[in-house]
């Protein structure tokens, strides 16, 4: 019994003594529609969070048609600084990293993508509605007695400027990573797109795989470069982590939508006005105090071209002077035309999803139209509508005389006595009619009967 129970204590010593199997954890962040600074963010701080939970690695699952460059630049940054391995992982079957995904995915420790997946069209949109790149063949400025100089060759060396800028940024990215710099330019310079398997076959991905089970089979034992030293991935034992998008990155994502910044706006602007107008409501001033500030907020987070907002202002704030200062249409109009214009090109970008919608344009422009209209009108009824009140109201108004008198006696009109002159006499309970006010006196004739 003695020598069982020593065989036991050693037994359970050795066991105590051999490594356990470390379970590591892999964090999932989904990156799915338009990036934006709400996108950026989400990452940023997930990759932060990955690096202080001690995470194996984190899967960026992509599913994107591109979006902001600042936005974009922001995430490769975090990619590139990250004391993690980064993978990103175009998913599921339909998905796509176009445009600013495709920087993205050139900047990870790994890419790879799911089969019916693609990838590229990574062509700078332009900014400010500047002209696209010049038609091959088509002559520049100074051939064929052109002027040199012309606006759209202005246009055309900018455009190039943006296209340089970024072809350079993404053969970076592929130089550091080792991947297929030539279709790096092909992507940037021609809007390049390469199916999931073409992508594998030309070196542009590293891995194909059908789901995350696929692709963590795939990334046991995969070696990648961490800050100029070799890591070997150890994924056979490791459990997914997904985190969801919390409070702020919803908020961040609803108030940089730029329809909502724009709406935002408008509550602000108006209920700002009203509580002027209007001291002590307090409510129109709270509401419009908050939506102004979330909408500022929401503002240095876009593209903004601030011309386009200092129109918006002023067409607003023209509108609504068309109630209290009456110009019968000048400053309403004026105001109309300043706030469609300033709309249209409040968000200084083409990329798609991130403009400001035209029917809610048309929609906004239609109620302050109606308001402008309706407050010319009123304007209007109210000049020609008899005066009602004041000295002025009595001119033609009928009244009583009180006693006989030839030329000065006094007359009731609307319940009052007044003194009155005539140049025809006048007999006591005669009708008389008011033809001019002098001082405190009527001039008064007998009233012609109908």
């Amino acid at each position: 019994m003695h020598l069982l129970a020593k065989w036991l204590l050693i037994s359970c010593m050795c066991c105590a003594a051999l490594p356990a199997t470390a379970k590591g954890v892999a964090v999932l962040l989904d990156i799915d529609g338009a990036i934006s600074p709400a996108t950026s963010d989400f990452v940023e701080r997930g990759i932060a969070r990955a690096e202080t939970t001690g995470a194996t690695l984190l899967v960026l699952r992509i599913n994107t048609p591109g979006g902001l460059d600042s936005s974009m630049r922001s995430i490769v940054q975090a990619v590139l600084g990250s004391s993690i391995p980064i993978v990103s992982y175009v998913a599921p079957s339909g998905a796509r990293a176009a445009s600013a995904g495709t920087y993205i995915l050139y900047a990870s420790h790994i890419a790879a993508m799911a089969p019916g997946t693609n990838i590229g069209a990574a062509t700078p949109v332009q900014i400010g509605g500047q002209g696209g790149l010049p038609t091959p063949g088509a002559p520049r400025s100074g051939e064929d007695g052109n002027e040199e100089n012309t606006p759209a060759d202005n246009d055309d060396a900018m455009q190039k400027k943006l296209v340089n800028d970024a072809a350079a940024y993404l053969r970076s990215l592929a130089q550091l990573r080792d991947r297929n710099e030539v279709w790096a330019g092909k992507a940037v310079r021609e809007g390049a797109s390469l199916a999931a398997e073409e992508a594998l076959a030309e070196g542009v991905i590293d891995l194909l795989a059908r789901d995350m089970d696929d692709l963590l089979t795939q990334l046991d034992g995969y070696t990648v470069t961490l800050k100029n030293s070799e890591t070997v991935l150890n994924t056979g034992n490791i459990s997914v982590t997904l985190v969801e998008p919390d409070w702020r990155t919803r908020l961040l994502s609803v108030i940089a939508d730029p329809n909502i910044a724009y709406i935002l706006i408008l509550i602000g602007i108006y209920g700002l006005i009203f509580e002027f107008y209007n001291p002590g409501f307090v409510l129109p001033g709270v509401v419009g105090a908050i939506c102004l500030l979330l909408a500022l907020f929401a503002l240095q987070l876009l593209p903004v071209n601030y011309a386009g907002l200092g129109l918006l202002i002023l067409g607003v704030i023209f509108m609504v002077s068309e109630a209290f200062v009456p110009s019968f249409g000048a400053l309403g109009i004026g105001g109309l035309i300043a706030f469609v214009i300033g709309s249209i090109i409040l968000i200084d970008t083409d990329v798609p999803g991130y403009g400001v919608s035209l029917p809610l344009i048309l929609t906004f422009s239609a109620i302050s139209g109606v308001f402008f209209v309706g407050v010319v009108g009123m304007a209007i009824r109210a000049r020609e509508r008899p005066v009602v009140s004041g000295q002025e109201e009595l001119i033609d108004a009928t009244g009583t005389v009180s006693q006989d008198f030839a030329e000065e006696g006094r007359i009731q009109i609307h319940g009052e006595s007044w003194l009155a002159r005539t140049h025809t006499p006048l007999k006591r309970g005669q009708d008389v009619r008011v033809t001019r006010i002098d001082g405190l006196t009527l001039h008064v004739e007998p009233k012609k009967e109908d």
